[in-house]
């Protein structure tokens, strides 16, 4: 191993970087292998073109004889494009996307062949689903699975496969994937959203969800991440003491971009022009070989889409560029981890962003309703809100000192807070014609004055407000965005159905105005939502004290956090809002469970085996060494020779200590994972895993990192990280 990680730094350091030419504006070429509006203009009839637009723009469904048209058109352009095989792409909840590839090719008799693909062949596809997670919810005998087309994400190209966005569920019709729940929760929260801008302006008929998300990754190179068992098995490095040198000095962030780094960056973005992803920033990340990229904001569901093909696609341009791309939320230990933060917003179909304050007391008052709700929904819900971006791997990052915490809560900042103040103390009932006049002039009037330059510096905050936004930072690096938006959309959704029942009963029951009875529900939402509002810093004992008293969760790990989902309210919530029903939630919960118990035990397995394997065979070594170093002395010296050896003999009795230390915790750990295995409830089954398998992780860890400081660097196998994390 020694020599492989000799060799893989060797490698490293003679790598160049890939000259990467562009030739073109992005302009151009954005969405060049997307079947997109325009392309759809050019290769579909005007009857299948409004089609696909009325299913895009207002949910009507496509005839099947429409689809005949617009699969015909579908296979000219990508064919014209280079495509010789289909396939509808999906989101299995795997966390990864699938996709199985059919040929346009068919055969007709007499030795003849045409390009086919119909419309039976775009709208619905029956791949074989036994292998996906399925969470109980069919036999694996039972193995349909179907997959329909999505016309809201358009279809594109990659290679030379034209990929249909679809979604997934079984033949039953419970939702097998990510993209149905969303769907479904985007519809709940525009149905709900347009009942309360009816209030403020008649004219809207559609509210959009927006997403903006920012992708955090390692680059690290693939000779480097290929001499390391944990980083190709787990993603992450389950062993390696620190860098004298880590992110202590902020030198790498926001800095000059490596040249290798910089190429990759170059060709990964033409690929996402190609594909339609607009991606947009990119910069060094805090870390050490950490980078992010962030697009321009979509509609949520594209946004998502996006998110997971782009995703893939970083994989496969690294390869071109001799690099391995690190997701997981914390692939080193002592540097930053890695986020995904999604910002979150709402818009009308008469362009108002709905968390954006206007020029009119109205507009703000429009502001002030949505903004309040969703804190509000979130104080209702922040268990729920937490279990969306629970997991195995983001559980190392959430509380971390780069990280916001564990525990949910809302930062507003200091102007919006005093604003709230004021809301608070609103009369209870009618308002007087001089306060309604004080309320729209002094207060809501003047909010756009208030968040003039008001910006969010509260980096350890879960969920923030950020100028027109919300920020819900707490998302990992790794996860499906489709997850935490589900839940958020829902959640808010359900909470405007309930804001527009409260306003319309004081308008009928108490003879109220409109203005008068928004007030009033609002104020009394700003009293009860005041626990999940936190201005101050969110690392440390102090907040979690301070969040206990407020009867806040702080769900350190994923089984704690993810039973809420199967809690008779989160049912209740999903089911009201048509967005899951009660097999589907218990499905998932099952199958996040399952996950998590799976992914550490892979863990567990390639620890022990680096551990026995790899480590205290060398550290043997290199005792045997000073053995016959010391035995050598003794031959000189005689009876003197600990005057000699004392420094030896101290290494090798510290190193005696260590190996015992290591053999006996791995021990240790396969005996506690084997009883586990053993257990057929899930939910025992997970928390044997984290709290009696998961821990022996740190003691291993810790005795093995002392050896690489006190065994010859020569001997050493693992690559360093010194080495992972300097040498690109």
């Amino acid at each position: 191993m020694s020599t492989l990680r000799f060799y893989a730094v060797k490698k490293t350091l003679n790598r160049k970087p890939v000259h990467i030419e562009e030739t073109q504006r992005r302009s151009e070429i954005f969405g060049s292998n997307v079947f997109n509006e325009a392309t759809m203009r050019q290769f579909l009839t005007k009857e299948a073109f409004n089609s696909v637009m009325a299913a895009v723009e207002t949910g009507a469904k496509i005839d099947r004889s429409v689809a005949d048209h617009i699969s015909t058109g579908m296979k000219e352009w990508s064919i014209s494009k280079g495509a010789t095989h289909y396939s509808h792409w999906f989101q299995p909840l795997t966390g990864s996307t699938a996709e199985k590839h059919d040929a346009f090719f068919e055969t007709i008799g007499n030795g003849l062949a045409i390009e086919k693909f119909g419309g039976t062949q775009l709208v619905q596809q029956e791949p074989d689903a036994s292998s996906f997670p399925n969470g109980g919810i069919r036999n694996t005998f039972e193995a349909r699975g179907y997959t329909a087309w999505d016309p809201t994400s358009p279809a594109f190209i990659y290679g030379t496969t034209l990929c249909i966005p679809t979604v997934f569920v079984s033949y039953t019709g419970e939702a097998l994937d990510y993209k149905t729940p969303l769907l479904r929760a985007l519809y709940a929260m525009d149905t709900a959203a347009v009942a309360v801008c009816k209030y403020f302006d008649k004219n809207v008929k559609k509210v959009n969800t927006s997403l903006g998300w920012e992708q955090e990754y390692f680059l690290i190179d693939s000779a480097l991440a290929a001499s390391r068992p944990d980083i190709v098995q787990t993603g992450r490095t389950l062993l390696g003491h620190s860098a004298a040198k880590g992110q202590q000095l902020d030198d790498h962030y926001f800095g000059s971009i490596p040249a290798r780094a910089l190429a990759y960056m170059m060709d990964l973005e033409v690929e996402c022009m190609l594909l339609g992803i607009p991606v947009k920033t990119r910069h060094n990340e805090v870390a050490p070989n950490q980078f992010e990229l962030a697009p321009i904001f979509d509609e949520a569901n594209l946004a998502v889409d996006h998110n997971s093909l782009l995703m893939d696609v970083m994989h496969k341009v690294a390869e071109r560029h001799n690099f391995k791309v690190l997701f997981h939320e914390k692939p080193f230990a002592g540097v930053n981890g890695s986020g995904k933060h999604n910002n979150w917003s709402l818009s009308t179909d008469t362009g108002i962003n709905l968390l954006g304050p206007g020029k009119t007391p109205m507009s703000n008052l429009q502001f002030l309703t949505f903004f309040i709700n969703t804190i509000k929904a979130v104080n209702d819900n922040e268990e729920l809100l937490r279990a969306a971006i629970a997991s195995a791997s983001n559980d190392h990052r959430l509380g971390a000192n780069e990280a916001p915490p564990a525990i949910m809560s809302v930062f507003i900042g200091e102007q919006l807070t005093r604003v709230l103040n004021e809301l608070e103390n609103v009369t209870n009932g009618k308002l007087s014609p001089e306060e309604k006049t004080e309320l729209k002039l002094n207060v809501v009037g003047k909010i756009p004055d208030v968040l003039l330059d008001n910006t969010d510096r509260n980096r350890t905050s879960p969920f923030a407000f950020t100028g027109n936004k919300f920020e819900f930072r707490a998302v990992g690096s790794t996860a499906n965005c489709a997850n935490p938006m589900t839940v958020l959309n829902t959640i808010v959704a359900k909470q405007l159905c309930d804001f527009k029942a409260e306003v319309d009963k004081l308008i009928k029951k108490k003879e109220m105005k409109k203005d008068d009875a928004i007030f009033n529900v609002l104020r009394d939402y700003i009293k009860k939502s005041k626990n999940i509002l936190f201005e101050g810093n969110g690392y440390g004992q102090a907040w979690e004290k301070e969040a206990a008293k407020r009867g806040l969760s702080n769900h350190r790990t994923t089984p704690e956090a993810l039973k809420v989902k199967v809690s008779e309210k989160s049912i209740k919530i999903f089911e009201e809002m048509g967005v899951m029903n009660k097999i589907e939630s218990e499905a998932r919960y099952e199958i996040e469970m399952e996950e998590y118990i799976l992914r550490i035990q892979i863990e567990g397995r390639v620890l022990g085996d680096i551990a026995r394997n790899h480590i205290v065979p060398v550290a043997v070594q290199y005792q045997n060494r000073l053995i016959k170093n010391v035995k050598g002395l003794k031959e000189i010296y005689g009876k003197d020779f600990k005057k000699f050896a004392q420094e030896q003999l101290n290494l090798i009795e510290d190193i005696s200590g260590h190996i015992s230390s290591i053999n006996s915790d791995v021990t240790r750990m396969t005996d506690e994972r084997r009883t586990a295995n053993l257990i057929e409830d899930f939910e025992i089954r997970a928390n044997d895993y984290c709290f009696k398998v998961k821990p022996l992780f740190d003691s291993i860890r810790y005795h093995c990192d002392k050896l690489e400081l006190l065994v010859d660097d020569e001997l050493w196998p693992m690559t360093k990280y010194r080495e992972l994390l300097f040498t690109c």
